[in-house]
C-alpha cells in the first residue's frame, strides 16, 4: 500500500471505538482503530479486533496454513516496504499484496508464517467447486494508519482474484535479487468486496469454526463462494486534479530514481521519448506498434501507436499519440506543452503525456473540463510503475536504462 503523502487529519484519526472496546466492535470500511499506549506488542489493535490471529506479521491466521485449518486470515500492510509495494486501487477495488518470502535463502513456500503456502492453496482452491471454495477463509485487510503508534485502518473484506484477471494474473511467483542472490516471492491480487460493515457477530461466528456462509454472512462473500462472483467496492475519485506534491515521489529513494532517469538522458532529452514509450507499455501491455517521430517533425507528437482491444482473433486498434517531457521536478508541464498534443488528436484517438516532473493545475483543469482523452503520467506514477515491475533500487533502474536506452542508441 502506498504511504500517505500528507499527515492524516484529526477527523481521519478519530477512533471508531476505544482500544478497550475493540473486541466487541464491528468493522467499518476505512474506519480508524487505535492501538494501546503501553509501549509493547500488546498495543496491537488487530489482535484485539480479531482474537487469535496474533499481533505481528503481514499474515495473521486463525488456524494453521500447513494443516489447512485456517478459519479467518488477516492481511496487514504497513505501506513502508518500497521493495514490496502493496497497493489498493480504490477505483477498481483491486488490491495487490506481496507474500512473505522477502529475503534469499528459502524456498518460495518455506516461510515462518506459511503465508505463501496459504496463498498457493487458496488461489488454487478458488477455481474448484463451491464445496471446496467454502473451505477458503475470509480475508480481512488492515493498513497501518500513521507513522507513529500502532493504530490501523480497516480497508475491507477480500476475495482472492478479480473479475477481469486471468489465473496467471491473480497469483504470480516473481523473481527478485538481493545481495547477488535470486529468490522468488508471490504477488497476489484480491478484490475488496462491496461490504461497508463486517458485523462482529459474523466474525465471532467464523472464528468459532462455524460455517462462514451462515451467522450473518455478508452477501458479497456468499456470492463469491457460491459462484466466484465478484462485487468490487469501486469508488471513483471525486477529483482528478492532483497537487504538485501528489505528483512527485513521496520518499527520498523515489526522488533519486527520477533523478537517475533524468541524469541518464541529460543533454539528449529526445532519447527519453523511447523510455516514455517503454513506460507506457509497462502500464498498458495491450499497446501494439509504436513508432517514434523525428524531433524536427513531431508536431506535438513524440510517438504514435496503436492500442488493441478485444479477443486475439478479432481485435480492434485505437490510435494514440504520445508526448514525453524529461523535466526537472521544478519545471512543470503546462498548457502550452499540453495544447500541442491536444491539437494533434483526431476523432477516436487518445493521447499520452509522460513527464519526470508534474502537470500544473491549469493544464489538468483544462483537460478534464474539456474532456480531452489524455492520459497524464507524472513523476510519482513513473516511480510507482517501475517499483511494481521489480525496479526498486537506483542500481536496478540504472541497469534497466543502460540496457534498454544506452547513450549510443539512435531513437530517431
Amino acid at each position: 500500500m502506498a504511504a500517505r503523502s500528507e499527515r492524516p487529519s484529526p477527523d481521519e484519526l478519530r477512533p471508531a471505538a476505544s482500544f478497550a472496546d475493540l473486541s466487541t466492535t464491528d468493522l467499518h470500511i476505512d474506519a480508524y482503530y487505535p492501538g494501546g499506549t503501553n509501549g509493547h506488542a500488546g498495543d496491537d489493535p488487530v489482535a484485539k479486533l480479531i482474537p487469535g490471529v496474533g499481533n505481528q506479521g503481514g499474515f495473521r491466521c486463525k488456524g494453521s496454513p500447513s494443516d489447512g485449518t485456517v478459519r479467518l486470515a488477516v492481511l496487514y500492510t504497513t505501506g513502508d516496504q518500497q521493495d514490496w509495494p502493496d497497493s489498493l486501487d480504490p477505483q477498481t477495488g483491486l488490491f495487490t499484496y506481496y507474500g512473505d518470502n522477502r529475503t534469499p535463502g528459502h524456498e518460495l513456500h518455506d516461510t515462518s508464517r506459511k503465508g505463501n503456502l496459504l496463498l498457493r492453496d487458496v488461489f488454487a482452491t478458488s477455481y474448484d467447486d463451491q464445496s471446496q471454495r467454502s473451505t477458503i477463509p475470509p480475508f480481512l485487510l488492515f493498513e497501518k494508519a500513521n507513522p507513529v503508534g500502532r493504530g490501523v485502518r480497516f480497508r475491507g473484506l477480500l476475495a482472492p482474484g478479480g473479475p477481469s484477471l486471468t489465473s496467471d494474473d491473480e497469483l504470480q511467483a516473481i523473481w527478485r535479487t538481493s545481495g547477488g542472490q535470486r529468490f522468488q516471492n508471490y504477488r497476489a491480487r484480491f478484490t475488496v468486496l462491496d461490504q461497508a460493515v463486517i458485523p462482529r457477530t459474523w466474525i465471532q461466528h467464523v472464528l468459532s469454526g462455524a460455517d462462514p456462509l451462515t451467522g450473518g454472512c455478508p452477501p458479497p462473500w456468499a456470492a463469491w463462494v457460491r459462484a466466484r462472483a465478484y462485487s468490487p467496492l469501486a469508488a471513483p475519485a471525486t477529483t482528478t486534479i492532483r497537487s504538485h506534491a501528489e505528483q512527485l515521489p513521496e520518499d527520498a529513494l523515489g526522488t533519486k530514481i527520477l533523478a537517475t532517469i533524468r541524469e541518464h538522458f541529460r543533454n539528449r532529452e529526445h532519447d527519453f521519448e523511447a523510455c516514455a514509450v517503454a513506460l507506457w507499455r509497462l502500464m498498458a501491455p495491450a499497446t501494439g506498434q509504436c513508432d517514434l517521430t523525428r524531433p524536427s517533425r513531431d508536431g506535438g507528437r513524440d510517438a504514435i501507436g496503436k492500442y488493441h482491444l478485444g479477443p486475439p482473433t478479432d481485435r480492434i486498434a485505437i490510435d494514440f499519440a504520445l508526448e514525453a517531457k524529461c523535466y526537472a521536478p521544478t519545471n512543470p508541464v503546462g498548457v502550452r506543452q499540453g495544447s500541442r498534443l491536444i491539437s494533434r488528436l483526431r476523432h477516436r484517438h487518445f493521447g499520452v503525456l509522460v513527464t519526470t516532473s508534474y502537470f500544473n493545475t491549469q493544464l489538468q483543469q483544462e483537460i478534464r473540463d474539456d474532456q480531452h482523452p489524455i492520459v497524464l503520467i507524472c513523476g510519482r506514477d513513473i516511480v510507482q510503475l517501475l517499483r511494481q515491475h521489480g525496479y526498486t533500487t537506483v542500481a536496478a533502474i540504472q541497469s534497466w536504462l543502460d540496457q534498454q536506452f544506452p547513450p549510443s542508441s539512435q531513437t530517431n
